[in-house]
Parts: C-alpha cells; structure tokens; sequence
C-alpha cells in the first residue's frame, strides 16, 4: 500500500502571527455553513468556512432540482477536468428539476470501496462549494469535516484542496492521518486513510486508498496544501498531535463542553445527571498554558461570542475564537427561517433549552440539541 507519509509538497510559508484570523465561524451541519456566510465572513477578514459533510449527497439533489440559476453549473464548469464535470452533470442534471411528487435518485452511499462515478461526485461537490465561497473577494475560506464519517473523507478534502480551500478543519475524532493525507493529494499522489471498522482489530489495516490521477483521468497537478487545524478539547491531545512531524496540525481549535455541535466525552466513565446528560467538570478544561507550550496557534470555541471573550481568550495566549451559534443565526446561514425566527424568539424571551444529548450523533459523541416545539428535539 502507498505511504503518504512519503509524498513531498512545495512548502507552505507558515503564516506570521498577525496573519492569523481572529475570528473563525463555525462549521456547523449541513448547509448551516452556507456559501454565502462563508463570503460574508471572509470578506471582513476572518476566516469564513463552509460544511463539507454529505455535499455530494446535497449537489446531487440541486443538480436533479435543476439549478435554475446556473449558479452550480458555473461552479463545475470551473473543474480543472471538464470531462470529469461534464460526467457529473449528465449523470445528475435535471434541466427541467424533478417532476412534482417524483423523489429524488439516491446518491451513492459510502463505501470502504467507492465507485470511480460516487468519489467524482464527491470530488466535483466539494470542489464547487469552496470554489463558490471564493467567489467575490480575497479573503480565506476553509472547509469543516467530521473525522467520524471517514470513508467520505479523501475525496471530499481533494474536492476542496482543487478549490483552493485555505484551511481543513476537522473535529469529532482524533484526526492523527490528515497531514499525511493533505501532504499526499496536494502533491498530487496516492493517499490513504486508515478506516475504524466495529469489530475489527486495530492492526487489520482496514483503509481507504485515494488516487488522485485515477479520479481525474489523468496526472493529477501538484497544488498548494491548505493548512489543517484539529478540533480537540484537551491539551493532551494537542501536545500528542503535535510531538509527531506526520501527525501535526497548523493549529488547534479548543473547544470546550459548551460548544454547540459534538462535544468530547467527559474524560473517565461517562456520568448523567437527572436530566440524562453528562456531567462536565473542571478536569475537562484545557489548561491554556499548557496549550501555548505546544506552540502552535490554537482558537478557543465554547461559548466565545462576545466581544469581551474574544478579548480574554487573545489575553490567554490564544491567536483568536471560533464561533458558531451566533453565526447560525444571523441571515447568511442556511438555517431555515422558520427555526431561526423559532431559535431567536425563545432566545429573547429566556425560553430556549439547549441539551447536550449523548445519543443524538451516531459518531457516539454528546451532541447540543436546541428544545424547539414541532422539531425531532
């Protein structure tokens, strides 16, 4: 099997610390993070990102609703293949949208071993989203997966890397394998990523084998490799991260117990309270000055949506924040209106419970569930 650890890349110039974004929006789920929040973030000079979770499965769905604007056939059209765009769009483009009442196709689901037609998809889908949030300004732009759904992985972060993706950031794991992964594809080789299969010993060598050339259909360029920031909620975990050339980030995000979205376990046995979540305690709280003496740039994320404790976290060593609920609710996101109006209504009025759920997510992380009336919460 190919060693990605072996690829070698042109070099990326470390950014200055006065480069550093002081302010990175949330990757929150499925088309929260929408393109044009993402621009409105990025043009302001932070770092605007967008969700890469299931966006072959939502470019599928527009492409059948048939993208009436153009606006997605714009974004394939840039594909540095047109043959592998124009694959795309005939396999999935309804230029006459679905039928009233007709369902849609069903995109190809993830597999350890995926079809050349569904990791196309994945590669052109992510490839679009990015290369849409770039649109329009100078500004960084990143893309936030989940380490959780790894088998969408590889293709997804080439998708990206095509684009111009500035930053990879991903959480909800233990995302040791993505340097290597970045450093292989950018540098247009063979990648693989180990796969955690239920069952399965550690050393049975389950992965993912992503060639980059084969997908194209010709020799893959070699590009520039966007910077990767792991999401952890310990300074253990980043000081393990960061001790092995092979497994370091650019960065961290610290998120804490309250950061909406996944959260880490509780370290130990997992206990629950009368209302059936789990209980966080001090140990759970990264030691900050232990985070600076990794020395890489880390952003902390965990209900840091003020001015003031954008304030207190740079005063704590940390080059800046990530926040999410505020910017899922402005009127950038993809978040419905009818649930924003919901979410900013019992906000307002002091009504709005949000619980940290442990069976929400199927990755078996505890999940933040807002408590809205006529919902699945």
């Amino acid at each position: 099997m190919p060693d990605p650890t072996s690829a070698t890349v042109p070099s990326v110039p470390s950014a200055a610390p006065s480069a550093w974004p002081r302010v990175i929006q949330g990757g929150m789920g499925v088309g929260v993070s929408s393109v044009p929040l993402a621009r409105v973030v990025a043009r302001r000079g932070q770092l605007g990102v967008v969700s890469g979770t299931a966006l072959d499965l939502t470019l599928a769905r527009k492409l059948q609703d048939g993208d009436p604007d153009g606006t997605l056939r714009a974004a394939i059209a840039a594909f540095p293949v047109p043959a592998v765009a124009d694959e795309v769009l005939q396999r999935w483009w309804r230029p006459d949208g679905r039928a009233p009442g007709k369902p849609y196709a069903p995109a190809p689901r993830l597999s350890l071993r995926p079809t050349l037609t569904s990791l196309r998809l994945a590669v052109v889908a992510n490839f679009v989203e990015v290369w849409l949030a770039k649109q329009g300004h100078d500004g960084l732009i990143g893309v936030n997966y989940l380490e959780k759904v790894q088998m969408a992985t590889p293709p997804a972060v080439y998708g990206a890397i095509l684009a111009g993706a500035d930053y990879i950031l991903m959480g909800a794991g233990i995302p040791s394998h993505l340097p290597a992964l970045l450093n292989a594809l950018a540098a247009g080789k063979v990648g693989t990523l180990p796969v955690d299969v239920d069952g399965s010993a550690k050393d049975d060598g389950h992965a993912m084998t992503f060639d980059p050339s084969v997908v194209l259909g010709e020799p893959a360029p070699v590009v520039a490799r966007p910077l990767f920031l792991a999401i952890v909620s310990s300074h253990v975990l980043a000081a393990y991260l960061a001790r092995d050339p092979i497994t370091r980030p650019d960065g961290f995000v610290v998120e804490g117990p309250k950061a909406g979205g996944h959260n880490a376990p509780p370290r130990g046995r997992m206990v629950l309270d009368e209302a059936g979540e789990p209980v966080y305690g001090p140990k759970e709280a990264a030691d900050l000055a232990k985070m600076g003496a990794v020395g890489l740039p880390f952003w902390l994320a965990g209900a840091y949506g003020t001015p003031e404790r954008v304030t207190e976290a740079v005063a704590a060593g940390a080059a800046g924040v990530q926040i999410g609920t505020v910017f899922a609710l402005s009127m950038e996101s993809g978040l419905s209106p009818h649930l924003r109006e919901a979410l900013m209504t019992r906000l307002i009025d002091g009504s709005l419970r949000n619980r940290t759920d442990p069976l929400a997510s199927p990755t078996g992380f505890p999940f933040k569930v807002a408590q809205v009336p006529e919902t699945m919460a």
